[in-house]
């Protein structure tokens, strides 16, 4: 397993799953910062969307284990368990560009849901404290543009793509396995996340990357449907508020109550560096296109005091820096995604196999 240098410190012991992703990294970098008497060992498959650069300071600075493994590996994640002594596990593990799914969705389904059961299973068999999984708004499905209602933790799942349904399985997998088996878990559903280290596949690091070396940014035809914006940061403290004072078996939607559409948000990027709008370009709309999501996130601020820290625009422009700063880290990204967007018919899947003709 090649397990760097484990820190035999008193404390939780935290297995991050996905954590050289991007909120997993960042999550792990909080950890460190906030709680250096716990020890972390970071279980990930690495995929094209991993990254290991993102956690080797850490490595060596902090003594932050690294696993090379997949959670569907049940074996392999019971051993470890076993042999760290992991009292919580923090599931970041998952496929989730929507993009993707839709031209693969059987790698969703096999990581998501079947990666998700494997993980819980070792987790009963060895007996964890805590499992807590982290989730998306998309299980919920979509709201109209012109709605004024928001999604809470009792709104039925109604996912609307194969991404958002492998999502509502897994946490259909988490339920089941605390109500069935006894499992200590938590589930957070959250917003869509911004911030430093989000490998640029996704929009905001996407429109960052283009606009600062001049190239298009590739706008959905549908240019007003809108997102709720939540900075990773305050995400991690959410998980954290989750974990330290958070019920069992509780599920805690986590959002700011800040929405932008995709249009606003390339505008935003343009604006932090000053590249002319004439790089907006608009593409075809992705099938199942959610128009919009919004939380209702009073369970969790009410019941754990959580509040957002880091005001989106403000988010946005730092984040952009961010990229512009660090393009040692994201140009070697750059091609590494399997999809290209508004490419659905002619795109082949992940897997190898050509995108059925369209008929």
């Amino acid at each position: 397993m090649g397990v760097i240098r484990p820190l035999p410190l008193p404390g939780m012991r935290l297995l991050v799953t996905g954590g050289a992703g991007f909120i997993g990294s960042n999550f792990v970098r909080y950890w460190v910062a906030e709680h250096p008497e716990d020890s972390i060992v970071v279980l990930d498959a690495l995929t094209y969307a991993g990254n290991r650069s993102s956690l080797e300071p850490l490595e060596e600075t902090a003594g932050v284990g690294f696993v090379l493994g997949d959670i569907a590996d049940q074996p392999l994640v019971e051993d470890l368990l076993r042999t760290e002594r992991i009292t919580t596990i923090v599931n970041f593990a998952a496929e989730s560009h929507n993009s993707l799914a839709v031209l693969d969705p059987a790698l969703f389904f096999r990581t998501n849901v079947l990666g998700t059961q494997a993980l819980c299973d070792a987790a009963r068999r060895v007996g964890v404290e805590r499992l807590h999984h982290i989730s998306t708004c998309e299980v919920y499905g979509d709201l109209a543009l012109d709605s004024d209602e928001s999604f809470t933790e009792q709104s039925p799942y109604r996912p609307r793509t194969p991404y958002n349904a492998s999502k509502a399985g897994s946490d259909h997998v988490v339920r089941c396995y605390g109500e069935t088996f006894g499992l200590p878990v938590t589930i957070t559903n959250c917003c869509n996340n911004y911030g430093p280290y989000q490998f640029p596949e996704k929009v905001i690091p996407l429109f960052a990357t283009r606009a600062i070396g001049g190239e298009p940014l590739p706008l959905y035809a549908s240019v007003a449907n809108r997102r709720e914006w939540l900075h990773v940061a305050d995400h991690c403290r959410a998980i954290d508020a989750v974990l330290r004072r958070g019920r069992e078996g509780e599920t805690y939607n986590v959002g700011s109550g800040v929405e932008a559409s995709i249009e606003e948000v390339a505008d935003g990027v343009l604006a932090a560096t000053g590249a002319p709008a004439s790089l907006k370009t608009i593409v075809p709309d992705r099938p199942g296109h959610d128009r919009r999501y919004l939380l209702d996130s009073s369970k969790i601020r009410a019941e754990l005091g959580w509040t957002t820290t880091v005001e989106f625009a403000a988010g946005l422009a730092a984040t952009v820096d961010w990229y512009r700063a660090n393009e040692a880290w994201w140009r070697p990204l750059i091609g590494r995604s399997p999809v290209v967007e508004g490419s659905w018919e002619a795109a082949p899947l992940a897997s190898g196999t050509p995108a059925p003709p369209k008929g």
